[in-house]
């Protein structure tokens, strides 16, 4: 599991967030010197200022004394300014009404993202272990649930689940108090207007070196939890995710060019999660010689394929057919390795 975080992390979070660093290179290099100064190295900052508020306070002041952000940030930014309170609405129950009836058909669509999130949560818990912090999936998943419903209340579409960031906040120093008071900052910054305005003034190549510094903190856990003998696995997870990156963020506008550098990309990235967990665990039990629990990953992998959970757009029975017939191959390669390693320990 710690291989797929990783994947998430090199590729929608360190890798995308550098591309935005570099979008100001002489910004953005700055600030991503500061991040590796204070979080990477720990070196204290003038005046003991947290190293990210230095961060963004040396790298927006840099941005508008040279010119790469000019001051109409400021006149944007206050037009986001106001009073948004916090109101619970029915929106929940007409949207209930439609799921059950006219629009029964986006369960298809509602149930993979479900159960994506809920194994979200458990690779993220399983990082916070690794990083020194027990968590409880049971109750966690279901705060998730909670979450996810009371914010649905308040219009809220997305659904709560356990921030993939949290071990690059552990990294930071960041305990219950962090989470406490990002939910109170957050609150109020959003009933004013105030995220809306902060991110028309700080540009974003400031603001990119920190979710640099997270995948960093991210990819580090997978391997530093890990013993050495498992490396190729948490390398072997990890590559899922960069099919799923560039599907999601070139297919649309340059399809034929992804499609040229491989047709097996967009099938690769769908379901990216799921392949990369299965494919990790195939390999971590092989290295163990788990020839027969290799096997049972392997089968599990062809059922999901079977029926749309991976390598296909929306589910559906027999959904990916050449993809269930290479995972049963693996599977009966594996039970012959089985058989073989039972035979010489005899």
């Amino acid at each position: 599991m710690l291989g797929a975080v990783a994947g998430v992390a090199l590729t929608f979070i360190a890798g995308e967030m550098l591309f935005k660093t570099l979008e100001m290179p002489v910004i953005g290099l700055l600030v991503l010197a500061i991040i590796i100064v204070g979080l990477v190295a720990r070196v204290s900052m003038p005046f003991k200022l947290p190293t990210s508020l230095f961060a963004i306070i040396v790298g927006t002041a840099m941005a508008y004394l040279i010119g790469d952000a000019g001051t109409e940030r400021f006149s944007d930014a206050f037009t986001h300014l106001g009073f948004y309170p916090l109101l619970p609405n029915l929106a929940w129950f007409e949207g209930l009404g439609l799921l059950l009836t006219s629009m029964l058909a986006v369960l298809t669509v509602v149930l993979p993202i479900t159960l994506y999130n809920a194994i979200e949560t458990m690779n993220n818990v399983e990082a916070m272990e690794a990083a020194g912090d027990k968590y409880d999936v049971r109750e966690c998943q279901a705060v998730d649930g909670a979450g996810t419903m009371i914010g649905a209340l308040f219009g809220g579409v997305f659904p709560t689940t356990v921030y993939i960031a949290t071990v690059g906040a552990k990294w930071m120093g960041a305990g219950r108090g962090y989470s406490l008071l990002n939910g109170a900052v957050y609150a109020l910054a959003t009933m004013f207007g105030l995220i809306a305005a902060l991110a028309a003034i700080i540009p974003v190549s400031v603001v990119a070196p920190i979710l640099v510094f997270v995948g960093m903190s991210m990819i580090a856990t997978a391997f530093q939890a890990n013993d050495t003998r498992y490396y190729p696995a948490v390398a072997l997870a990890m590559l899922p995710y960069f099919a799923n990156y560039v599907m999601t963020r070139f297919s649309r506008g340059a399809g034929e060019v992804v499609t040229d550098i491989s047709s097996a990309i967009v099938v690769m990235g769908q379901g990216a999660m799921f392949m990369a967990i299965l494919l990790g665990a195939m390999t971590v039990s092989v290295i163990d010689h788990q020839f027969r629990r290799a096997a049972a990953f392997a089968a599990i992998a062809a059922g999901f394929s079977f029926v749309g959970l991976m390598h296909a757009p929306e589910l559906s029975l027999n959904a990916a057919p050449e993809f269930v017939m290479g995972y049963l191959g693996m599977a009966l390669l594996f039970i012959y390795f089985s058989f073989q390693e039972a035979g010489r320990l005899r």
